[in-house]
């Protein structure tokens, strides 16, 4: 099976190799080309979670063949959307795929996988005592709950990108409701963007339906192996 793949480079001094049509499924290497061989294996992981919650699973994972078909040099830039050396806004990828409609098979397959995220998710967290959600550790930005709170926050951002969004005024601040809260709207609109043409410039950085997606299934998946490192 042919895996077509964006290459973003610079992302946290690092490069992510995304399977462009397969969201949640992405490798990360010192460049490039570790990437790359790095997401073979994340194939395999990739295709046993789905086996493990639907055993007629639509991804063939036999004869693995990596297309390298997009690059993304990560970028910064300033208040005044000026391209500068640094600290900035961080300007991530968005490929020629990105620019593709959503299909109503993939929005199905999406909304099961991110249940399935979820799950994982609220289980890794399961049992942690008050304390342990709070706790600081050296060199992290966030306690557990903060990642949690991040996570949440990171999904309504998203989809305010694309104007489908509440008021962020009316983002609660408790972690795991805002997790329920981000969740419940992006799989209420992620129906609504079957098969909608649009594709929005905003803060420098373009967004997509497919590009939201993409990030969303990255995003959560990326931090419950950050929790599981914590833990």
């Amino acid at each position: 099976m042919i895996f077509r793949v964006g290459i973003e480079n610079n992302n946290d001094g690092r490069s992510i190799a995304w399977a462009l049509e397969h969201p949640g499924c992405f490798a990360y290497g010192g460049n490039a080309s570790s990437a790359c061989v790095n997401l073979e294996k994340a194939i395999q992981v990739y295709a046993t979670w789905i086996l493990k919650h639907e055993a007629n699973t639509w991804l063939n994972f036999e004869e693995v063949e990596i297309h390298p078909e997009e690059t993304w040099d990560v970028y910064f830039i300033d208040d005044n959307l000026d391209k500068i050396e640094g600290d900035g806004y961080s300007v991530e990828s968005f490929f020629r795929y990105d620019w593709k409609p959503l299909r109503r098979e993939e929005v199905g397959q999406a909304i099961k996988m991110l249940s399935w995220s979820r799950v994982d998710l609220l289980k890794t967290i399961s049992g942690l005592s008050a304390g342990k959600l709070d706790a600081t550790y050296p060199a992290e930005r966030w306690s557990i709950n903060g990642i949690l709170g991040h996570i949440g926050g990171a999904e309504w951002w998203y989809l305010e990108r694309l104007g489908q969004a509440i008021p962020k005024a009316e983002v609660v601040k408790d972690p795991l409701a805002r997790l329920k809260q981000s969740r419940d709207l992006l799989n209420r609109a992620l129906p609504r963007l079957i098969g909608v043409s649009q594709v929005v410039g905003l803060d420098g950085e373009f967004w997509s339906p497919r590009k939201v997606l993409r990030r969303a299934m990255w995003h959560e998946l990326d931090h419950i192996r950050h929790i599981q490192k914590l833990i």
